[in-house]
């Protein structure tokens, strides 16, 4: 793994490790679960070689960042707050910011809350909508089938789950939301009774695109910080929703990309529509773009791609 340049940087209350390189435009690129600043490997040198400064943080919770106790430190004000603190401790007054998986609800919200100082949004994986409290994490919306948020809302029990063989959940979970599972394979039905990786995949080998020193890193990064941290965002759903009233029509002015694999379940969740439904939010779309044969983990499965897409779109708004 190539050397990186780590700061611990005070933000909002808190120190998140993060790699800092190059000089130019500040771009922060914001990971989601279960990631850290690793899941941005191949965007990083070329990002500098075109000129961009690059802040790329464990975000809180994760790996070698501080992991708060109380739920509600997880919430969407304190996780847009890092962000604009990142970019204060490094001098800028305004930023790029991109998000993935979990990263994009951060990222468009930081579009939302720090108008002024987010220059342009990229979000992957996950489209900006506004939801209702209740609509991904109570189990009468979903019957007698399990859906994963439901089941992540009781601190201890996917914590429990998870950090029982760090190594096989990991590969697991990477591998059966990626483009080399099987079609469907992450929404299968299964009864609510059911746990996580219940129905998932443990690989013979390693997709391409994860190899073992990857998989190591990761491991080595939650057997630092465990999951119950990473999981807290998902306890703050509805609390995100109730402590921001004034989004509930708000929109996203800045120039902004999305970018998706294919085969990324997340398309699919609420019966799909997710990524047209971006339309009445984000009044500025520069493009939707998915990329073919990818699953979940676009940046990884497919860097090309998403790094001609998103240097291209950067460079037309800096």
């Amino acid at each position: 793994m190539k050397d990186r340049n780590f700061r611990m940087i005070e933000t909002n209350g808190i120190r998140l490790r993060t790699v800092v390189e190059g000089n130019g435009p500040l771009v922060i690129l914001l990971h989601g679960f279960p990631q850290c600043w690793y899941l941005w490997r191949h965007q990083i040198d070329p990002l500098l070689e075109a000129g961009f400064q690059v802040a790329v943080p464990d975000q809180r919770g994760y790996g070698g960042s501080d992991r708060p106790e109380a739920i509600e430190a997880y919430d969407i004000v304190n996780l847009t707050g890092d962000v604009a603190g990142i970019a204060d401790a490094l001098g800028h007054d305004t930023f790029h910011v991109v998000g993935h998986d979990w990263g994009a609800p951060v990222a468009w919200h930081t579009a939302l809350l720090y108008p002024d100082r987010a220059r342009s949004v990229v979000g992957m994986s996950v489209p900006y909508t506004r939801m209702q409290a209740g609509v991904f994490t109570r189990q009468e919306t979903f019957g007698d089938s399990f859906w994963y948020m439901v089941y992540f809302q009781k601190p201890g029990v996917a914590e429990q789950e998870l950090e029982a063989d760090i190594r096989k959940s990991l590969r697991m979970v990477y591998f059966s939301i990626s483009g080399d599972a099987p079609e469907g394979l992450f929404a299968a039905p299964k009864p609510s009774t059911a746990r996580f990786l219940d129905g998932m995949i443990d690989p013979d080998t390693l997709p391409a695109w994860l190899t073992e020193e990857d998989l190591e890193y990761y491991v080595a990064q939650y057997a630092q910080s465990g999951f119950r941290g990473p999981l807290n965002w998902y306890r703050n759903i509805d609390r995100n929703v109730e402590i921001t009233p004034e989004l509930e029509e708000a929109k996203i002015r800045q120039p902004s990309l999305f970018i998706a694999g294919v085969k990324d379940p997340v398309l699919s969740f609420g019966g799909g529509g997710w990524v047209d439904v971006m339309d009445h939010y984000v009044t500025d779309m520069r493009g939707k773009i998915l990329v073919q044969g990818s699953g979940h983990w676009v940046p990884m499965e497919r860097p090309e791609e998403v790094n001609k897409a998103l240097i291209g779109f950067l460079e037309t708004v800096c």
